[in-house]
């Protein structure tokens, strides 16, 4: 579903790639599908292809290359090797490939530079619409340099720490992409007994019809600011739950309040 706040990108890092739920996506207008190379041990690829190769053409389709079989590397041979191989498991190309989690790597500047010049050839040589890069733990990135990105997608949502929160903020600040992407917004699953300890809808403003699921997925486009955010799920009726939130307005006044309580918890007594 579309607004004129955010996406909602159905992600598959620990689907079953169910064709229910990629159907639900279309008659949603969840328009975007997230993967990588290694999600579905290593074969979410050609398991999309199979499942859903006649629903693709519904979707703007993202993936992610770095983790090989037995090792993370960004290699720019190996990075342009996978992202052909991505192009063939899937049958046509990405609309965007994500450098994914280079931090893994502990690369110096020259290293992930390198990395992302070969992920964006691939993006001039048409193998990729755009090109980005995606990190779980963004701190070790903030001192360096990189080409301008496309995309750039973070953690996002209440449970994400304030370290993380701050990083992501200093690469957006820093790398200036055209799109910034959120991702486990429930810090792993929104069935987690953390979202029955506290109501997450104080985050909404006038909102007495949301759901707690639906509060704590739409805070996430504001922790930090993201234009979309990845989601996964085996269930079309919490997708549903999940594409109306975006009906709710997020009280950015709450999300302030809250930021200066997390600034307040780090420092001295």
């Amino acid at each position: 579903m579309r607004t004129t706040d955010g996406d909602v990108v159905l992600g598959l890092h620990r689907s079953g790639h169910a064709r229910d739920v990629l159907e639900a996506a279309v008659g949603l207008g969840v328009a975007r599908l997230d993967t990588a190379s290694n999600y579905f041990r290593h074969r979410s690829h050609e398991a999309l292809r199979a499942v859903a190769g006649d629903l693709l053409p519904n979707f703007s389709l993202s993936t992610k290359v770095g983790y090989f079989p037995g090792e993370h590397s960004l290699a720019p041979a190996r990075l342009r090797a996978g992202i052909e191989q991505a192009v063939k498991e899937l049958g046509r190309e990405p609309d965007v490939v994500l450098l994914h989690n280079p931090e893994h790597s502990h690369p110096d500047a020259q290293m992930l530079e390198r990395a992302c010049a070969a992920l964006a050839d691939a993006a001039q040589a048409g193998l990729c619409g755009a090109w980005g890069v995606s990190s779980w733990n963004p701190r070790p990135l903030v001192d360096l340099e990189a080409p301008r990105p496309d995309v750039l997608m973070v953690r996002s949502g209440l449970l994400v720490g304030l370290g993380v929160l701050e990083a992501a903020e200093t690469l957006v600040a820093r790398w200036r992409p055209g799109q910034v992407w959120g991702m486990s917004p429930f810090g792993g699953s929104a069935a987690d007994v953390v979202w029955g300890k506290f109501d997450p809808r104080i985050f909404l403003r006038n909102s007495p019809s949301a759901t707690r699921v639906q509060a704590a997925f739409r805070s996430a486009y504001g922790l930090p600011s993201v234009n979309a955010v990845a989601v996964g799920t085996d269930n079309a009726d919490h997708l549903r739950e999940l594409a109306g939130a975006l009906a709710y307005e997020v009280d950015d006044q709450v999300v302030r309040e809250y930021r200066q309580l997390l600034q307040a918890r780090l420092q001295p007594a």
